[in-house]
Order: structure tokens, then C-alpha cells, then sequence
């Protein structure tokens, strides 16, 4: 495979969890989860064009809270390729942001990624998908995912994925102000159940969620979402019970919590019902914006040069 000479785009989902089981804190500090990822039609782009050196730029909304640096896994995916590989990472990586910033939606993973996916297209690696979901669990526990897309279950720590399932749902996101920091919604779950005195048992994935899931029923589907994080991101922003009552009260099916937050869910029946509950959200002002999307989506994809 020659590496092309023109530059290379890489459209990439965003995900909602619609279960996230978390265990008890390990030794390594991660917990074991039983995640059920679903891609949704909210992408990001990246687009790998050759450098004297490594770049990173970003634009769209919150744009400026993107880091530019060497701490972004974008960045971090063109290094550590370019090491396996033995070349330099001599390369520009540009984002088109439309994903969430710190919002629960793996919007940095699928970052990750897209750069991943978009340097090993721009020179010409050709490396095998198990190489490069290798790379992505060195990056982070969501960045598999992202790379596959689809619906999946992800356990350990959510870097070992498992196909499943998913007919068509529709959702409503609404974008809070500001972010979380997912290891911050991490440890306010462990002091939440260090304080309940509660055991924290072994998370498993639903039968129920993932028949219903495959089913492609809506209503099935809102009875079994879950998410236990939702608690600790509740802990640290109180007024995200607010944005989930609006939503319901508008006509969704049901809310969540997005991952860690603070973006919140809301599945809904349809396109129409779509529509309906993104009005009644903006109208309530417990939210900075909507976006809404469908799912499954695909993973990362290079859409250019097609």
C-alpha cells in the first residue's frame, strides 16, 4: 500500500453507554465495568496532512478547551505509531470538533482514534486491526471503541469489546456547561459507596438491556438503560436533575446521564419526538444546546480521499 500524497480525513462517532456496570476500584486503580457502547451520529473529524513536525489544531464548538499539545490523544496516537513503526511523527493533525468536550461522550477517544486510523492511512502502514486496537487501549478505555464503532460490550475496563446487537434508536443529547473530569466521577463513586457502606458487586452486562438493544424497540429499551456513575455525576452537578426532568417531561422515552457526564441522554421514539424534546429542553434553559443524532453508527471511517 503507498501512503497517499494528499492529505487524509477521518470522520469518527461519538458514544452513549446504554449500560455502564461499574465494579469496585481495582489495585491499578481503574474499575472493572461492563459497558455497552452505542455509536451515535454525532462525528468528529480529523485530518492527517504530512508536517515537518507534530501539530495539532482544532476548531468548532469549545474549540479552545481542546488541548493542542502532546497531552492530546490525537497526538498521542501519531506518536506512539510512528514508534512502532520506526519513522518519525512528522505530521499535522487538524480537528473538527462537534462531539462534546469533556461531556461523557468519548469525544477525546474517538479523537485518538481518528488520528490513529488517519496517520496509518496517510503513511501507508497498512497496520492489522488488532495492531491498532492495541494502540487504542494503550491510549484509554474508550479508544477501542471508537475506532470500531457500532454497538459493543466493553469489559475489563472497557478496552475488551464483544459485538452485540442494536436496531435504530433516535436520541436527544443536551450539552451542559462546562465539563467533568471522568476521574474526578470515578472517585466520587467510590466515596459515594464508601459512605453507603454498600458492596460494590461484579458488573455484569443485562440480558435484558442487550435483547432489547438488538430488538430495535424503544420502549424496551428505556425501561433497562443504566448508569451508575449517574449518581456521582448527579454528587457534582446537582443541576444536571433538572436537565433529565425537562427532557422526560418534554416526551422522552427516558434520560441518563451520558458516561461521566454532564451530557445528558434522552432516548426518544422517533425523529418527530426528536424534534419535540430538543425544543422543550432548549426552552427549559437547563442546557447550553442539543444535538440529535441516531444510532448505531460506524466507527472511524476515512472519508478522504474517498
Amino acid at each position: 500500500m503507498s501512503a497517499p500524497r494528499t492529505p487524509v480525513t477521518v470522520r469518527v462517532p461519538a458514544k452513549v453507554n446504554v449500560q455502564l456496570a461499574v465494579g469496585a476500584a481495582r489495585p491499578d486503580g481503574f474499575h472493572d465495568l461492563a459497558n455497552v457502547f452505542l455509536a451515535v451520529s454525532l462525528f468528529d473529524e480529523v485530518t492527517a496532512t504530512p508536517a515537518d513536525t507534530l501539530t495539532v489544531t482544532c476548531e468548532g464548538p469549545d474549540a479552545d478547551k481542546v488541548p493542542l499539545d502532546r497531552t492530546n490523544l490525537a497526538a498521542r496516537a501519531a506518536e506512539i505509531l510512528a514508534a512502532r513503526a520506526g519513522i518519525e511523527a512528522a505530521v499535522h493533525l487538524h480537528i473538527a470538533k462537534n462531539i462534546p468536550v469533556a461531556g461523557g461522550m468519548a469525544g477525546g477517544s474517538a479523537d485518538g482514534a481518528a488520528a490513529l486510523l488517519a496517520c496509518d492511512t496517510l503513511w501507508g502502514l497498512n497496520t492489522p486491526l488488532a495492531d491498532l486496537l492495541d494502540i487504542c487501549a494503550e491510549l484509554g478505555s474508550d479508544v477501542p471503541f471508537s475506532l470500531v464503532g457500532g454497538a459493543a460490550l466493553g469489559t475489563g475496563r472497557g478496552e475488551l469489546l464483544t459485538p452485540v446487537g442494536a436496531g435504530a434508536f433516535h436520541w436527544v443529547f443536551a450539552v451542559a456547561d462546562g465539563g467533568l473530569s471522568t476521574p474526578a466521577v470515578f472517585r466520587e463513586f467510590d466515596r459515594l459507596a464508601e459512605v453507603a457502606g454498600t458492596e460494590i458487586p461484579a458488573p455484569e452486562a443485562s440480558p435484558a438491556l442487550l435483547a432489547a438493544l438488538a430488538s430495535g424497540d424503544a420502549q424496551a429499551l428505556a425501561v433497562v438503560l443504566s448508569n451508575d456513575l449517574q449518581a456521582a455525576a448527579l454528587s457534582l452537578r446537582p443541576s444536571l436533575a433538572a436537565t433529565l426532568a425537562a427532557g422526560v417531561e418534554g416526551g422522552a422515552l427516558t434520560a441518563l446521564v451520558s458516561g461521566s457526564g454532564p451530557t445528558t441522554a434522552f432516548l426518544v421514539a422517533d425523529e418527530e419526538a426528536a424534534a419535540k424534546v430538543a425544543a422543550a429542553l432548549e426552552a427549559s434553559g437547563t442546557c447550553r444546546a442539543t444535538r440529535v443524532a441516531s444510532s448505531p453508527a460506524a466507527g472511524a471511517t476515512v472519508v478522504l480521499p474517498s
